[in-house]
């Protein structure tokens, strides 16, 4: 009897997280579907559908484009990333030098610095490159932020790895360079998607560097698209279409996750066991 009270609790505790977890994402879609005075009345299934909402979406503006925009930059800042935080990872978990400790905890705390306080100096940054207004500037501005977080995580997954296995390879002949592609990467799988994935949902939903340094609708990102929503007169207040193009944007998000669970379980207990 006590085993199936506790059976029972566990169920109900776990049902009860579950629902506070969906409902808000529900009701959004739900919000996302109605129209006018609907939208101002508790409705937990709507009588009418308003497909409309996602229509106007593209109709009216070019949230394709800025789809677009936030894919690509939210890729090409993962592959930056990734990139060099592999690289660097590799010299300062495998290699002997003075100010290792003191480098790493110098890009560390370049992270801790909140975005505001860095904005009108990576602005003038932005400007003497020539990237305003383009995205290959939030691609370099949102590196501040993902690159801390992907170095430490990958550094301290790669000084965990055995070191017999890179000896061998350099018995064998085998330079830095491939050691990291053909002996570390195979084994950083799980590592590489869960610091990767992190670093895309931060890159796609970043807004303060996004609205500072973009200025054409067909330069900017969803969080600023969708921002920048307007009714068709100044006292409409676009809830629905603001509701829509928030549930366009999060799908995307919940369907890598969905795609990569077991790789990201199994690289977060990875990194938990071996740090």
């Amino acid at each position: 009897m006590t085993r199936l009270v506790k059976r029972a609790g566990f169920y109900a505790l776990v049902t009860l997280i579950l629902f506070f977890t969906l409902f808000p994402f529900y009701y959004a879609v739900i919000s996302s579907l109605k129209t006018g005075s609907q939208l101002f009345t508790v409705e937990y299934l709507p009588r009418h559908w308003a497909w409309g909402n996602y229509l106007d979406l593209f109709r009216n503006q070019p949230f394709a484009t800025n789809i677009l925009n936030s894919v690509l930059v939210a890729a090409s800042v993962v592959a930056v990333s990734l990139l060099l935080a592999v690289t660097a990872g590799y010299a300062l978990s495998r290699m002997q030098f003075r100010g290792r400790g003191l480098l790493l905890m110098t890009v560390l705390g370049v992270s801790m610095f909140p975005q505001v306080a860095v904005l009108s100096g990576m602005f003038e940054l932005i400007r003497l490159f020539g990237l305003y207004n383009n995205l290959a500037g939030l691609t370099l501005s949102y590196l501040l932020f993902t690159l801390p977080f992907t170095l430490w995580v990958l550094t301290t997954f790669m000084r965990s790895l055995p070191r017999e296995i890179e000896e061998a390879a350099i018995m064998d002949g085998a330079g830095p360079l491939t050691i990291i592609l053909r002996i570390f990467l195979p084994l950083m799988g799980p590592a590489l998607v869960s610091t990767g994935l992190l670093a895309f949902i931060a890159a796609w939903n970043e807004f303060l560097f996004a609205l500072t340094f973009t200025l054409t609708d067909e330069q900017r990102t969803v969080p600023v698209a969708i921002a920048l929503i307007s009714g068709a007169s100044e006292h409409e207040l676009p809830w629905g279409h603001i509701m829509a193009a928030s549930v366009i944007v999060t799908v995307p998000l919940i369907l890598l996750v969905l795609a990569f669970q077991r790789r990201i379980v199994a690289g977060l207990a990875a990194g938990a066991l071996k740090t």
